[in-house]
């Protein structure tokens, strides 16, 4: 989860605004407005300089002070160890550099006698002492309340002594920077029995000493730009909090310039308000436990950010371990990082989708960094019919060092229907750093499987409909390769031919490629630097008229065949440029591997073969040629098999549907 999906915006005191959202942006998210855009000026030769003449003027950030500070959720309630979730968001804050950081209480888990209520106290002094600037406490229930020995009764107030000498005043205040800064205590005993209970209206109440000295403060603060509470338990919440907390909300209301309340205890982010011009935002934890309900809407480890200006704020929740050190993020990093998530993962045997038994699957990894790398890997698939044993195993690779791991993957019988979905081996990988660890994005490497192709069409002549808009066929590059020479062809049916219209390409920057572009077919090659490029004079092909087209290099030059006839010859030779782009059926390709330029239609025969097939200026082309050593390539869409076609060459490119493509038999020709 990243830290723009769940940035959140809130100026003080401006209502929001509504805005149109671009289109292209494709969500609502973020796009709410609460103020007015930060005031600016214009640039002036004191603060702006340029040699350039008659350009845009450019206007300037207002020179007002600002800063910005930190609250931290709770920590305590959750596992020991969320003193690590602690200590990562200690790390991100100093790459941020606040004035200060506030909490809002539960900083150690308490609930316990005095050693080890000093031991865990101790231990979240420690942590937060290695803040770059200063940290401010707030009590909650985890640090006061005390518990011991059946019927052992604990000392009044709990831990609050100890909580007072280790941490410091149960409320307080202080000011930075024009604004005052207000701690506020909300656990105090009933005055009658002396019981601390968050769960009884009784004991949520604040009591007279308190209350009158937060008047007092209130008094002192009348003049601050902003004045901001932080205390444990959302009380403005009523329930089991009672309705104390609105005595103390119109004390606030009167003040005039209370601009945000923070608190904590539920364990999840919650906003209410404004109210009367005072923001209520409770945070959720930040190592505390977490259920993780729903981590979009706040049940995450996070901390606030706020930053302060003269009459307006703005609070952004940030996800622990979500703020990038600039710094450590060097060339060699990159370099390393990009290598490990490049690196080639070896899958063997192929799988015979013919013998339904037990197979012994190696996944060869490899680890070209300097540093230690961890892995995970297992099989997986969408269809429940496969078996993989174990499911997954974990391992280490030494700097440079190559590792094989196996599993047995097995297969019901009754398998292959249109609901077939290939295994694969998931594998994740962390490149341990100096003192963080990396992740790289999971991999799904799919494992090799011989279809049966029977290419039956029971006596029917097949082809496979393409719509033109989402529908195409992507071949994976890297399960054949082309030669020197080679042909190129199918045979097709278009609808109609609008715009450019790739009908088997690969072309993006290179390789090579059919096109029926406004009917007017063509053939290029990539070769000496630049496309060698053959075409029709002009637009020869016909709507709903089955013609077979092929394009020819044999090295020195390139032709282009329709139906029988040459239509153009070109010379040209030199080094040919090569992609690992898929080459698509039914469409060209773009930069990212998708399909573009899609076809409307139906095609058949689609092959690809070593060596020139055709020389002449009249050739009888070839129809159901059968697979020989020199096929490449060869659909004739006789079936389909889950979201493949099969491939009827030895190297089984077995080409991916994609949309709505599907198999139909031909009415006409």
């Amino acid at each position: 989860m990243k830290y723009l999906g769940l940035a959140w915006m809130i100026a003080w005191p401006l209502a929001a605004q509504e805005q149109e959202v671009n289109p292209n942006i494709g969500h609502l998210h973020h796009h709410h407005h609460y103020g007015e855009k930060l005031p600016t000026e214009l640039s002036s030769p004191e603060r702006f300089l340029t040699s350039r003449e008659a350009a845009a003027a450019l206007r300037l950030p207002k020179e007002e002070d600002a800063f910005s500070f930190i609250v931290f959720g709770d920590r305590t309630g959750g596992p020991a160890d969320g003193v690590s979730i602690l200590a990562d968001a200690v790390r991100d804050v100093n790459l941020l550099e606040p004035d200060l950081v506030m909490t809002v209480g539960d900083l150690v888990q308490g609930y316990n006698q005095e050693d080890q209520w000093k031991e865990q106290a101790v231990e979240f002094k420690s942590i937060m002492d290695e803040l770059a600037c200063p940290w401010f406490p707030v009590a909650g229930n985890h640090d006061v309340y005390w518990r011991g020995p059946k019927g052992v009764k604990g000392p009044v107030g709990g831990n609050e002594k100890n909580y007072e000498v280790e941490f410091g005043p149960l409320w307080y205040a202080f000011e930075h920077k024009d604004c005052w800064f207000i701690v506020l205590y909300s656990d105090e005993a009933n005055p009658e029995t002396g019981v601390q209970s968050f769960q009884d209206p009784e004991t949520q109440k604040m009591s007279p000493a308190q209350f009158e000295w937060l008047d007092e403060t209130l008094t002192r603060a009348k003049d601050a730009k902003h004045v901001f509470l932080f205390l444990h338990h959302p009380r403005w919440l009523g329930n089991h909090y009672g309705n104390d907390w609105d005595r103390v909300h119109e004390r606030l209301k009167q003040a005039g310039n209370v601009s945000a309340v923070f608190a904590g205890h539920i364990h999840q982010m919650r906003y209410d308000g404004p109210r009367d011009g005072i923001e209520y935002v409770t945070l959720a934890t930040t190592g505390g436990h977490q259920p993780g309900l729903v981590p979009d809407a706040g049940y995450l480890h996070h901390y606030d950010l706020v930053t302060v200006r003269k009459d307006r704020l703005a609070l952004a929740a940030v996800p622990v371990g979500e703020v990038l050190d600039v710094r450590e993020i060097t060339g060699d990093l990159v370099q390393e990082t990009n290598a490990l998530a490049k690196a080639p993962i070896r899958v063997s045997p192929e799988i015979d989708l013919n013998a339904c038994e037990v197979v012994e699957v190696q996944v060869e990894l490899s680890n070209p960094t300097s540093h230690l790398v961890e892995f995970t890997a297992g099989g997986a698939s969408e269809d429940s019919r496969w078996s993989f044993s174990p499911d997954h195993t974990h391992g280490a690779l030494a700097p440079g060092e190559k590792k094989t791991v196996s599993f047995q993957v097995g297969r019901l019988a009754n398998g292959l229907d249109e609901a077939f979905r290939a295994p694969f081996v998931e594998v994740g990988m962390d490149y341990l750093g100096e003192g963080f660890r990396y992740s790289i994005p999971e991999r799904k490497v799919p494992l090799k499987l011989a279809f049966p192709s029977k290419q039956v069409s029971q006596g029917k002549a097949l082809a496979i409909d393409l719509d033109g808009k989402k529908d195409a066929l992507l071949v994976p590059s890297e399960r054949f390769e082309v030669g020197k020479a080679f042909t190129l062809e199918c045979r097709f049916m278009a609808r109609s031919f609008e715009g450019r219209t790739g009908l088997v390409s690969k072309m993006e920057g290179s390789e090579y490629g059919i096109f029926v572009s406004h009917g007017q077919p063509h053939f290029s090659v990539h070769v000496g630097g630049r496309y060698l490029t053959v075409e029709a004079d002009a637009p020869v092909l016909k709507p709903n008229a089955w013609h077979h087209v092929a394009g020819v290099y044999d090295g020195k030059e390139a032709r282009l065949y329709l139906d029988g006839k040459l239509l153009d010859r070109k010379a040209g030779e030199g080094k040919r440029k090569r992609n690992d782009l898929p080459l698509v059926i039914g469409g060209d390709v773009n930069s990212e591997g998708q399909p573009m330029s899609l076809f409307s239609g139906q095609l058949d025969e689609v092959r690809l073969t070593r060596g020139a097939l055709y020389e002449g200026e009249e050739v009888e082309m070839l129809r159901d040629a059968p697979v020989s050593p020199k096929t490449i390539l060869a659909f004739d869409f006789g079936e389909k098999i889950g979201p493949w076609v099969p491939d009827a060459s030895e190297n089984r490119a077995h080409a991916t549907r994609v949309g709505t493509a599907e198999i139909v038999e031909v009415s006409a020709e």
